[in-house]
């Protein structure tokens, strides 16, 4: 398994049939109780980070009379989360899972004893503002668990089954909306068996309908969504002016914001196994990621404090008041944001890159919109988020769906769809942001 999926199996069935009630009825169950587990997991994760930053960002510096934003205070920070990041990593059982470098959103099930390490390593890195998001490590705990849990209570049960019903859950959480979910399984899962209800292995039979293999992860997903709406406010919410409608004139600009986007990007991803390997030269975890974390720090002073963090909170101050920044400022906050999530994914910090690759976007976007005016503000972020996330997940679907709900119209949808066209192009075919255990890019 590789990249922000799991396994594609290329070949489709010939033949499609329906599974019938009797089969989906008993994946009910599990799929809504593993999807309201999974967002639980989420946002208790994110509660703990948000009091720890708390601290670490507003009580001691308000303690210490020193400025929360100060340089020094950055590097400071950044640097004993990256010493703290090292000693989990070196010294708790399971020592916070693999390298993150070497790891995608959905992998196969890891050994539930690496499970607490490994949500330690994430609280503190999204609580001392390194450029990550939660979703790797949370899908990653939240599949070592359903399948835990899953097998034991049906031993028999295929594990594809708690593989998609976690990670629907969890992207379902993520974005509060069960459709980000099935599009990511729609990517993933076109052309093979469904899993079977538990208890009962996949048939050898013909294949199934595509809605019968979305049943299951659709309710998971949907679940997940449900629960963070109830609990907490959904995530993807730009104060951006409503793109109402489409503008055929704007289409070129849409392309070249879009693919410089993807150009970025794709840097940042050819740079990312010599990045890992310097770090690497170091040897010892702690020295790595509190090496990391001084990096960190330092480009956290240059690109000022909107570029920390996982980027979300950072992104509606953006969008608030999109004049507010001059198009160099934007410029650079979107190039260090790009700088920071590879060194921080390469350095061993355990976190996300979908997140702070749509900070990038949305930065890209607004200096795109400063320098060329009459590109509509929210068709220019859009297309910049497509862009990067586009380069840095390689999941069409996850990246048109991301920017889409950023513009909050289905008006910029048919602009979206072609501005991605040149963006597959520079993309496809390259490496991955993901290194194989021997350190070289995967593909």
């Amino acid at each position: 398994m590789h990249g922000y999926g799991v396994p594609v199996v290329p070949e489709a069935a010939a033949q499609r049939s329906p599974v019938g009630p009797r089969a989906l009825l008993p994946l009910t169950l599990p799929a809504l109780v593993v999807g309201v587990a999974a967002a639980l997991l989420l946002l208790g994760i994110s509660e703990l980070a948000e009091a720890l930053e708390d601290v670490l960002w507003t009580t001691l510096p308000r303690a210490l009379g020193v400025g929360r934003w100060s340089t020094g205070w950055m590097v400071a920070v950044l640097t004993a989360t990256g010493l703290a990041v090292g000693l989990v990593v070196w010294k708790v059982p399971g020592h916070a899972g693999r390298d993150p470098a070497t790891t995608g959103l959905v992998d196969p099930p890891i050994p539930p004893r690496v499970v607490p390490g490994l949500l330690l390593a994430a609280v503190l890195a999204l609580a001392g503002g390194v450029s990550l998001g939660p979703e790797n490590p949370i899908t990653a705990a939240n599949i070592a668990l359903a399948y835990w849990l899953g097998t034991k209570a049906f031993p028999h049960s295929p594990a594809d089954l708690w593989v998609a019903l976690a990670a629907a859950g969890t992207v379902g959480a993520l974005f509060g909306t069960p459709v980000a979910a099935a599009l990511i399984v729609t990517e993933s899962l076109v052309g093979r068996p469904a899993p079977g209800p538990p208890g009962q292995a996949p048939g050898d039979g013909p294949g199934v309908s595509l809605w019968d293999q979305l049943f299951a992860p659709l309710v998971a997903g949907g679940a997940g969504a449900i629960t963070t709406a109830l609990v907490a406010d959904p995530t993807f919410r730009m104060n951006l002016p409503d793109y109402t409608a489409t503008r055929y004139s704007e289409l070129l600009g849409a392309m070249v914001i879009a693919s410089a986007g993807a150009v970025l990007a794709m840097a940042a991803v050819y740079a990312f196994p010599w990045v890992h390997r310097a770090f690497r030269r170091l040897r010892h975890p702690v020295a790595i990621t509190a090496s990391c974390g001084v990096v960190l720090g330092l480009l956290g002073a240059l690109g000022g404090q909107l570029t920390l963090f996982k980027g979300l909170e950072q992104v509606k101050e953006l969008t608030a008041d999109p004049d507010g920044w001059s198009a160099g400022s934007f410029a650079l906050m979107a190039v260090v944001k790009v700088v920071a999530l590879t060194v921080a994914a390469a350095g061993g910090f355990r976190g996300g890159r979908i997140f702070p690759s749509v900070f990038a976007g949305v930065s890209l976007g607004l200096c795109a919109h400063a320098v060329v005016p009459q590109v509509h503000v929210a068709l220019a972020v859009v297309c910049g988020v497509l862009g990067i996330l586009m380069a840095i997940t390689r999941q069409g679907w996850l990246s048109l769906f991301t920017a889409a709900v950023l513009a909050s119209d289905v008006a910029v949808l048919p602009v979206l769809c072609l501005a991605s066209l040149p963006v597959w192009l520079i993309v496809s075919g390259r490496p991955l942001m993901q290194l194989h255990d021997d350190g070289t890019s995967v593909r």
